[in-house]
């Protein structure tokens, strides 16, 4: 067996060559994912239900596909196992067992990853930090008194841990972005209809939610879309083809590509000095790479698409909620969920149908509107966040505000949520750290089915400025 250091931190793709070579066996990779977990879970609470029984009875079948023997975590947010509990983060869900696996997690399966557990999201997703009353908080691996992001908090920090190579996440405001920002990884959140939801789901939220994966390495990103992507049969859309797989555009050159940054977020919020500062050593590391940078920004009327997009969430958190109350039998009250999410979820009932469709044509406008902005650059470059990680419980919602939390959120994540508004994919590349030791994500924004050109930008960042020998103090 290969030592167990040298495991810990290799990738997914790596791993999965050394099973090809039968350099290592695929119980050794579960036991070392098994006993990382053991020892760093009880710092970082980024697992809440391990799979170990489901692993090892994965592990008497012939192992097949692209990763075949790797570990790996599903967040417990609509990433449905059969015959293991999925909560979405409410205590209302904590004994909810699906008889069915979500199509995203057959074709897991089918590539051969070995699902050793469920990582920590918050309450039904709806805030970008992983501090559920259910489970408790998940704590960022650079500093355990800072949130780990939200709402794949769970995911990134065991994946910076060095848990596991990969995980799964979801995004639908800047859930894989976030927490890949605040954990120091590379997180991609692909096109809309780039991977499937189903079989609940055609699209989330008018199309807001995409799902995919965080990791170490820009390769196994890439890599893992090639493995879930296109239409399950019967979706209602889907992205358009790539001209090949995304995996081939990893160490492809990008070209001389047009790059737009700008630092001011749509709605008019302060963006703190240290995010700023590490944009602009994103732009000079961009020109020094041979690309065109060019201070502009769309177009956008900031609190327009703020108001459609909480309109939207907060319609969403209604029907979640409905859907939660016929799976149990149990009629909402708030005592059953947490002061933010009821208060979204009071929001919400005030939305009419009409309401909901008019905020789906305002994004759809806006969407429109800032595609137009492609047509004269290739990639949009922000920070990914507006402030570095803050302090676990900086999202709470007093019972005298129940949408303080809410509110906050806008700040923390300013330039995110326009990308699920518009369904382009977007990426947030772990390019700095401040002076606390906090990474800081760069924000990379591309066409609307042009994965392509982020993955060769990203692969180049990753060559001039490799981060996977970072490693947070928890995990060493």
């Amino acid at each position: 067996m290969r030592g167990y250091e040298e495991l810990i931190f290799l990738d997914a793709t790596a791993l999965a060559n050394l099973v090809k070579k039968k350099e290592v066996q695929t119980s050794e990779l579960v036991a070392v994912a098994r006993e990382r977990i053991e020892k760093l879970n009880p710092l970082l609470n980024a697992v809440v239900t391990t799979m170990y029984e489901e692993a090892n009875r994965a592990l008497q079948e012939q192992q097949k596909g692209p990763f075949a023997g790797v570990p790996f975590l599903l967040k417990d947010l609509l990433a449905l196992s059969k015959d293991v509990r999925t909560t979405f983060g409410t205590k209302n869900l904590q004994n909810y067992v699906p008889d069915y696996d979500s199509e995203l997690v057959v074709r897991y399966k089918k590539a051969g990853l070995i699902i050793v557990g469920k990582t920590n999201t918050p309450e039904l997703g709806l805030l970008p930090t992983t501090e559920p009353q259910l489970f408790g908080p998940c704590r960022n691996p650079w500093n355990l008194q800072y949130t780990a992001g939200g709402s794949s908090g769970g995911s990134a920090a065991a994946v910076a841990a060095g848990m596991v190579p990969a995980a799964h996440g979801n995004d639908g405001g800047g859930s894989i972005r976030i927490p890949a920002s605040c954990c120091g990884i590379f997180g991609l959140k692909p096109t809309r209809g780039r991977n499937p939801l189903g079989p609940i789901y055609g699209d989330m939220m008018g199309g807001l939610v995409a799902e995919h994966v965080l990791t170490r390495s820009v390769r196994d990103s890439a890599a893992l879309l090639d493995a879930t992507r296109g239409p399950a049969i019967g979706d209602p859309y889907c992205a358009p083809q790539p001209a090949r797989p995304f995996k081939e555009e990893v160490g492809a050159k990008p070209g001389r590509l047009r790059i737009a940054y700008t630092g001011e977020p749509p709605k008019n919020t302060a963006v703190s000095p240290d995010c700023l500062e590490s944009l602009l050593d994103s732009v000079k590391l961009c020109s020094d790479l041979g690309h065109e940078l060019i201070e502009a920004k769309p177009d956008l009327n900031g609190k327009i698409l703020a108001r459609a997009f909480t309109t939207i969430w907060a319609a969403g958190c209604v029907a979640m909620i409905t859907d939660i109350s016929r799976l149990t039998g149990q009629a909402p009250s708030s005592a059953q969920y947490e002061p933010a999410t009821w208060g979204l979820y009071e929001l919400g009932k005030k939305v009419s149908g009409a309401d909901y469709l008019f905020a789906v044509q305002t994004i759809q406008q806006l969407a429109r509107k800032f595609a137009r902005f492609f047509l004269d650059y290739d990639i949009l470059l922000t920070p990914t966040l507006g402030e570095p990680p803050v302090k676990l419980g900086t999202f709470d919602s007093p019972p005298a505000d129940l949408l303080q939390g809410w509110r906050r959120s806008a700040q923390f994540a300013p330039f995110t949520p326009i990308c699920n508004a518009t369904g382009q994919p977007a990426m947030s590349v772990p390019l700095s750290w401040n002076k606390e030791g906090l990474p800081l994500g760069t924000h990379f924004i591309g066409r609307f089915g042009d994965e392509a050109t982020l993955f060769r930008l990203a692969a180049q960042l990753e060559e001039a400025r490799p981060w996977q020998n970072r490693k947070p103090p928890v995990s060493i």
